[in-house]
């Protein structure tokens, strides 16, 4: 009898620890869930309660991050990119005019163009506009800014202000850019596919023509490049981004410069290139010009073997990233036609917009076709 009432014992205690631990957890499951702050965010990872942007600056943040606006060159094309643009709340002036040639603008207009204005932005420089900015009352701003300006924009609005930037094709300071703006909209996952997917493309095309000897490249030449203004053939871009991507043997490299330039067109004939790609969107100002300088056409290698092609002008508002690489797999396709003999340049223009914009932009190299702004040969007389 005592060894039974022993074993009674023994078994209502183990069922009364067991109870107690069940217990335990679906009260601190609750507790869980009912502490936890809800978030806006689409993904997973909770707001931090401060961030760092690309300048150094700790910015603090609010609980909850449910709206933006977008500042200076780049910064609305990267929400764009991370697909926050139904955050955006107010559009600097440019955005109220839908422009073929900047993607991520002629994609969103019908959104932006409704939009309260909140700066200048564009050519004429950073102006935010204040009142107007308070009025809207962002939760977080996304500045291509200065960090002086940064400082000043926070400080007169009281609304945090995070710096992004970026410049050219492939540039590390985008990769933080996106991924700042991937945690602030929650937009984390996408952010990190477009940085892969941008990665995966700087190394194909590295890994296309990085072996090829320099003495089995074409000369190449890039013109009627738009700087502050179109040019004609004059203007041109050393260290040329879309070359740089895929190794080709720009003559202007010799110059020892990095960036846009204007030539004399002396020079041009003295290096004579082999292929010679021209912004379309220019093709006027070349052509205005070869009607009094045809002689100076018709001596260049490139306009005598039918080897001229356009180049879709990727610089507005600072560099149309989708477009860049687009450009860099088209000439890939002109200068190295072997290595890349499996690119179908439709086929992959496409996919690089719809990578890098969404669904939305499956259309979108046929809209530059329909606006003469698409990939092919180019007649300068004409």
């Amino acid at each position: 009898m005592k060894h039974k009432k022993i074993k009674l014992t023994a078994f209502t205690l183990a069922v009364t620890v067991l109870l107690a631990m069940v217990l335990t957890a679906c009260g601190s499951e609750s507790s869980t869930q009912t502490n936890a702050p809800v978030s806006s965010n689409t993904s997973n990872t909770a707001l931090p309660t401060s961030i760092t942007d690309v300048y150094g600056r700790t910015v603090e943040l609010p609980e909850e991050i449910n709206n933006t606006i977008c500042l200076g060159a780049g910064a609305l094309r990267m929400v764009c990119y991370a697909q926050g643009e139904d955050k955006v709340i107010g559009v600097e002036e440019a955005e109220h005019q839908q422009t073929l040639a900047k993607a991520y603008n002629y994609l969103n207009y019908d959104k932006f163009k409704d939009l309260p204005i909140v700066g200048q932005g564009g050519a004429g420089g950073n102006i935010p506009y204040e009142e107007e900015i308070i009025k809207v009352n962002p939760d977080v701003i996304i500045a291509a800014y200065t960090q002086q300006e940064a400082d000043k924009l926070q400080a007169k609005t009281g609304i945090p202000v995070v710096c992004v930037s970026y410049n050219g094709i492939f540039d590390p300071t985008m990769d933080q850019s996106l991924e700042l703006i991937g945690t602030l909209l929650g937009k984390q996952e996408r952010c990190k596919e477009v940085i892969d997917y941008m990665q995966a493309a700087k190394q194909d095309l590295n890994n296309r023509t990085k072996d090829i000897p320099d003495d089995q490249k074409p000369t190449v030449f890039s013109g009627a490049v738009s700087f502050r203004g179109g040019h004609g053939i004059e203007g041109t871009y050393a260290q040329f981004p879309p070359f740089v991507a895929i190794n080709a043997k720009n003559v202007v490299d010799e110059t020892g410069k990095d960036g846009s330039l204007i030539i004399d067109k002396e020079k041009i004939l003295t290096w004579n290139p082999d292929i010679i790609f021209l912004d379309p969107n220019n093709m006027h100002l070349v052509r205005d010009d070869y009607k009094d300088n045809a002689d100076f056409y018709h001596s260049l290698k490139a306009v005598q073997d039918g080897k001229v092609y356009t180049q879709i002008a990727y610089n507005w508002y600072t560099t149309n990233v989708e477009v860049a690489i687009a450009d860099a797999y088209y000439a890939g396709t002109i200068i190295y036609p072997e290595q890349f003999k499996d690119i179908n340049i439709v086929e992959k223009a496409n996919d690089i917009f719809v990578h890098m914009l969404g669904d939305k932009a499956e259309h979108y190299y046929q809209d530059l076709v329909d606006g003469q702004l698409g990939f092919g040969e180019l007649k300068i007389e004409e």
